[in-house]
């Protein structure tokens, strides 16, 4: 079994910056955690490696410093850490993210055959749920999103079964080998990092692809290869908390004084 699992380094604060000519997040200089969904979606392929064996390779798509988002990974016993750097990938929306990301997993399974690639739903910088998709278009596999169980996997028959959530019910849903799946957070609890497995981290060097280790084409690429553009970003001013009255009293009582207030609100007919 081999799972190959899309890491993506998020802030780790509200308070973000933005550039005001690209309108894009700054990331230099700002705590950066693993996503929270793609952190799941890690644990769920170091699950099926502790039952079938086989080998967990994370891939991450950012600057320099996502390679730390990689080193952590290592630390909870991925196998194998590739980070895609270029001032090329600068920019990148979700469609040129997921070329880029597809053309990585596309070389990678040319040396070794690729099961699955996990991810996690979206991420929280962005809320597009867009990439995962995107890569399995891409590279043309079956795709089963909101996952919150994989129920069965079968590498001798070639495929896995995964409970998918949605509004109002669950849908079971078998799926050919290779297959991308899109996990929630509800999906498994994330285990603790061992020792042995932090000071191979501690030691581990991500290896790094960029432009010229991938078979990309430049105008697919960044800013150029991205065709939607974002106008304006901004962080939203917090609010003044409300004022909470609490009313006492009878059942009735409370009724009265209520329609009372919201009578000058407009908010309740006065019959």
């Amino acid at each position: 079994m081999h799972a190959v699992v899309l890491l993506k380094q998020v802030p780790d604060t509200a308070e973000v910056r933005i550039d005001p000519k690209t309108n894009t997040l700054i990331r230099e200089g700002v705590p950066s955690i693993i996503n929270p969904y793609d952190a799941h979606a890690l644990e769920e392929a170091l699950r099926l490696k502790d039952k079938y064996g086989g080998k967990v390779t994370v891939v991450s798509m950012g600057p320099p410093q996502a390679a730390e988002a990689l080193k952590k990974a290592i630390s909870y016993g991925a196998d194998r850490a590739i980070l895609l750097t270029d001032r090329k990938f600068a920019g990148s929306d979700t469609l040129a993210t997921s070329y880029v990301l597809a053309k990585a997993i596309e070389k990678i399974a040319s040396s070794e055959p690729v099961d699955l690639v996990f991810a996690g739903k979206q991420a929280i910088d962005g809320d597009t749920a867009q990439v995962g998709p995107g890569v399995a278009a891409r590279l043309n596999m079956a795709l089963i999103t909101y996952i919150e169980r994989v129920e069965e996997f079968n590498p001798m028959e070639g495929y896995v079964v995964a409970v998918r959530k949605i509004e109002g019910r669950k849908e079971y849903v078998r799926a050919k080998l290779p297959a991308l799946l899109t996990a929630l957070k509800g999906i498994n609890e994330i285990r603790y990092a061992t020792m042995p497995d932090m000071i191979r981290a501690a030691r581990y060097q991500p290896e790094i692809w960029g432009k010229e280790q991938l078979d990309v084409e430049e105008a697919f690429l960044g800013l150029k290869g991205s065709p939607t553009q974002v106008w304006k970003s901004f962080v939203p001013q917090a609010k003044a908390r409300a004022k909470v009255e609490m009313l006492t009293g009878t059942p009735e009582e409370v009724a009265k004084v209520l329609v009372e207030k919201l009578v000058p609100l407009t908010l309740v007919a006065n019959k």
